[in-house]
């Protein structure tokens, strides 16, 4: 399965929640969700599972219903 993670712009360090790398495994529902200063990239093969947590498991995307639908957000 091919996990994507946030990488800053400038720093190109990775997003983290609690020391956790957070990935997702679908790039255009992350770049739909995440704007600004941020890249969806591959996430480094070198980063166990154990050290990321999923986006849908973020506290503040709590009330997304996976997978996302256009109807979710008008």
């Amino acid at each position: 399965m091919s996990r994507y993670a946030l990488q800053g712009a400038l720093s190109r360090d990775l997003l983290t929640w609690n020391g956790k790398v957070l990935v997702h495994d679908n790039a255009a529902e992350m770049e739909f969700l995440f704007t600004g200063d941020v890249r969806v990239i591959p996430c480094p093969s070198d980063i166990p599972p154990e050290q990321t947590i999923d986006i849908r498991y973020h506290p503040q995307l709590a009330s997304v219903t996976w997978p996302l639908t256009k109807e979710q957000f008008r």
